[in-house]
This record gives C-alpha cells, structure tokens and sequence, in this order.
C-alpha cells in the first residue's frame, strides 16, 4: 500500500523544520572574528571582508606611513590553544612587522608574561624571518628565529600556541617548531597566573626589524596589508578527575600527549636559524640562562 502524502498544515510544519535546521546548523558552523576581537589600536586602518566564496570573513590589518593597527581577543584565557590563519604581507615588506603573541592586562612591565611570534618583513625574494620569544615575570630574551618552508604571503597558513601548565608548544600548520617546558623547580619562571589575550598587529620597524634594521621600509610600496581569519580558542582540558588545568600533579604526562616530539626535532633540525640557548658568545660571561643548561 502505497503511503499516504502529508497534509497541507504537515509538509508546511516540516519545511518551517527543516530551514530551522539549516539556520542552526549554518550558525554554529559559521565564526566571525568580529565576534570575537575588537580593534585596539588604528581602527581606521582595518576592515573586515568575506572571502570570494563568501565563506570566510577575514580582517585585514593595515600600515601605511601613518600608522599600522591592531586587535585583541575580546576574552582572556589562563592556559588554551589559540589558533588563527595568517597571510602576510607580499613582495616588499622590509621594515613591516605582522604580529601574534600572548600578553595580559593590568600587569605590570616588570612582572608580566608575553609569548611572541614576529614576522620580519624582507625585501622581495627574500625569505621572511620567524622571530619568537617568551617572557615569564617580565624576564625575556629567550629568543628562537625560524626561517619558514613556504611563502607566507602568497595564502593563508594556521599559526599556534598551545599554552598549558607543562609548556608553551608553537605550531606552524600543526607542525611544532618550539617547545618551552616549565622548568619552575628549578628557578625558572613561567607563566602560571596570568591571563592573556590573543593580539595581532601590523606595524614599522624598520630600524631593527630587516638585515638589523639595514633595508628601511619602502613607503612607495605602501599600503600594506597583513589578513587574519578563523581565530579558534580551546581552553586546556584537564585529565578525568582533575578540576582544571593548574590542578595537574607536576609529575603527570597528561599534557605530553600532544606533543610530537620526533617532529619538533626535524623542524628545529631544517628550519631554525638562531636559538638563544646556544649563543655562547652572548652569554660569555654570565653563561647560558638556566633553563637551557637544566633538564
């Protein structure tokens, strides 16, 4: 016996349903950065677009003469992975810095916790510079500079820090290329209590940031533009049993388990072009800070 079509009122019902799904569906798959940031600095020389398949909303930072710009994360975060797509600046971008770090509010400079990743613009040809650093209770200098295996001007790459109590792990389209361990019990900060927002910038640097501040900024090339899109924050999950992340025995591998470490030799083996922590000249009469002697 063949089944019997829905009533008028029924097939209105379950299309009303039905594009109330999709609604649904289309929101929780849909996430806007403009939710989720706010321009900090420079607001004239920012704006927000879709991508052409209309699939996207990106924020693209600008620099010109003037001034660059700037933007956070609307929320701050004690211990997360923070990931967002990147496309820097093309052909001549010496002088230019495009930026993503961690750093918190209301601390001051002495005390406060920073993590860093810097691109260093070049002249066209050359090669970006990766440059990142960490501080912990207002103490830097732990720098570590990357030359990257791709153009980074020419699409969109994912760029990570993953922050949890064990370590700070930075990721270049999920490959990790710096790992900093906390290493407190041996007197080595780390940042534990600060919460930190996600900022970016687009910004001029010419006097240190190309060939040592050699290459000047090109304003004839100007303006620049630096386009961030897809800003993902996961807060750190603790193991079953274990209220939150700060709450983990020192001694636990729980937050290990992310970490390939075999890959993290092979990126800092092909890609690493300065690591502080064999500087031995810098540190000829000091010695080498703490946490690059200690296991």
């Amino acid at each position: 016996m063949a089944s019997s079509l829905p009533s008028s009122s029924s097939w209105h019902s379950m299309v009303l349903v039905a594009m109330l799904v999709v609604v649904v569906v289309d929101q929780m798959a849909m996430a806007y950065m403009y939710d989720d940031i706010e321009i900090v600095w420079g607001d004239d020389h920012s704006f927000f677009y879709m991508d052409d398949a209309g699939d996207d909303e990106i924020l693209a930072l600008c620099l010109d003469q003037t001034h660059g710009s700037g933007f956070h994360s609307k929320e701050a975060y004690l211990y997360a992975r923070f990931d967002v797509d990147l496309m820097l600046v093309p052909d001549n971008s010496a002088g230019t810095v495009t930026t993503l770090y961690l750093m918190p509010e209301d601390v001051p400079w002495d005390y406060h916790d920073e993590v860093d990743l810097e691109f260093l613009g070049n002249v066209t040809g050359e090669p970006y510079t990766l440059h990142t650093n960490i501080f912990a209770n207002g103490v830097g200098n732990r720098e570590e500079q990357f030359r990257l295996w791709f153009d980074p001007a020419a699409g969109f790459h994912t760029y990570s820090i993953d922050w949890n109590p064990k370590r700070i792990t930075i990721l270049v389209d999920g490959v990790p290329i710096r790992s900093f361990r906390n290493k407190e019990e041996h007197g080595v900060p780390f940042p534990t209590w600060q919460k930190m927002r996600l900022h970016g910038s687009l910004w001029n640097a010419d006097d240190w940031a190309t060939q040592g501040g050699r290459v000047k900024t090109d304003w004839s090339e100007a303006p620049f533009f630096a386009h961030y899109r897809n800003l993902r924050v996961s807060w750190c999950q603790p193991p079953p049993g274990v209220a939150w992340c700060g709450d983990e025995p020192p001694g636990s591998t729980w937050f290990d388990r992310g970490l390939d470490a075999a890959a993290l030799r092979r990126a800092r083996d092909a890609h690493m072009i300065y690591d502080y922590c064999k500087d031995v000249q810098r540190y000829r009469w000091s010695g080498l800070p703490k946490e690059c002697v200690v296991e």
